[in-house]
């Protein structure tokens, strides 16, 4: 392998990783401090994927898509919890799980219905349709970058409010003692419907900003979840930062993987670096509590 090569690979391990640090960011945080598993995060995903490209479509403007997409994601996730999901936070993981999946394939037959089985494509604009030359002789994507600095953007920003504001604080009150943080005055239903709002809109930039590279088409969001609950496991449910080294380790072993071995065997790696981490730090690389 070139040395060329080799950094272009490294490159796109690291943008994969970044964008499954979108997708898994809400899934750890719903699951590390609302202590809900939301296998529907999937379908937040595909809806913000599909969103985008209807509104590309529709408009013609990328930015727009950008802007809807998120927005969209988020409103299906209230929508989830505000009228189905909150009934279940007091119930077993098992019930969880249950009415998640229900939900998976409910949204998928929604979404086929409404959009048809063709699968839909998102064209870039000419800003982002070029490459750029990193160093002499490797031209990378432009768009690809562009993943790799939203994706940083939003893990600083994630990092700052989550351990260093007011709001990071209430939510990490409600995780650790309910009873005692409604009683100084937190309102934790709203702030953790805040937090699954936030998650749901992750979800959804995460799928317009794969929709140009990857078909938006239904069911795209079970394979992606999958990767996004071992990038939760490996990192430490609950931890931003756990989720962001271990997105970026998925990445990379995944993209490299896939070069040096099989596609097969390179998707048996990530488990098998999955199954090798826990052996010696079985709460994860970097749990949130304890």
């Amino acid at each position: 392998m070139t040395s060329s090569l080799l950094i272009e690979q490294l490159l796109n391990g690291v943008q994969f990783g970044v964008m499954l640090f979108l997708m898994s960011a809400g899934l750890t945080l719903v699951f590390g401090i609302m202590n809900f598993i939301n296998l529907a995060h999937g379908s937040l995903y595909m809806i913000g994927a599909f969103a985008g490209a209807a509104t590309q479509a529709a408009t013609g403007s990328f930015l727009l898509a950008v802007v809807a997409a998120p927005l969209a994601g988020a409103v299906a996730g209230l929508a989830l919890e505000r009228g189905l999901f909150q009934r279940f936070y007091a119930r077993d993981h098992l019930d969880q799980v249950l009415v998640t999946f229900g939900t998976i394939l409910a949204l998928n037959e929604a979404t086929r219905i409404v959009f048809g089985l063709t699968p839909l494509r998102m064209n870039l604009p000419d800003a982002l349709a070029g490459h750029v030359e990193i160093i002499p002789g490797v031209p990378y994507p432009t768009f690809r970058l562009v993943i790799l600095g939203v994706g940083l953007a939003v893990a600083a920003l994630l990092y700052v409010v989550i351990m260093r504001t007011r709001i990071g604080m209430w939510v990490r009150a409600g995780a650790s003692d309910r009873p005692i943080a409604s009683a100084m005055g937190v309102n934790v239903p709203l702030v953790f419907a805040a937090l699954f709002g936030v998650g749901a809109a992750l979800a959804g930039l995460a799928g317009v900003m794969a929709g140009p590279i990857l078909s938006v088409q239904v069911g795209m969001g079970e394979p992606i979840l999958i990767l996004a609950l071992v990038v939760t496991v490996i990192g430490g449910i609950g931890s931003i930062r756990g989720a962001f080294v271990a997105a970026l380790l998925v990445g990379i072993v995944d993209t490299f993987g896939r070069i040096l071995l099989t596609p097969a065997l390179g998707g048996m790696a990530i488990f098998m670096m999955m199954a090798a981490i826990l052996a010696f730090r079985p709460k994860g690389l970097f749990p949130a509590h304890g």
